[in-house]
């Protein structure tokens, strides 16, 4: 899972443990994410969705195939650059 802080909040493991127990409490144990990294933005489209193919291909070392409809390219070195 890919989280996108706001300035000002510490990404530290107290905000990981934080953020897996809401969404064990929320959604259920079946949900809870295996792993959460903070990073400064994610790769969006004009009309500003999120493109999930792109993370999937940095997290995999995937080619991204067509990737015309990004806002902006640097998101995609944040996503790589995740902690």
């Amino acid at each position: 899972m890919f989280v996108v802080v706001a300035p000002g909040v510490d990404a530290d493991d107290d905000l990981r443990a934080e953020l897996t127990a809401l969404v064990t409490e929320h959604l259920g144990s079946s949900f809870r994410p295996s792993a959460i990294r903070f990073t400064t933005a994610l790769p969006k489209t004009r009309s500003a969705k999120v493109l999930r193919r792109a993370i999937r291909s940095v997290v995999t070392g995937a080619a991204p195939g067509d990737l015309s409809g990004l806002e902006d390219p640097g998101t995609l070195d944040a996503v790589a650059h995740a902690t």
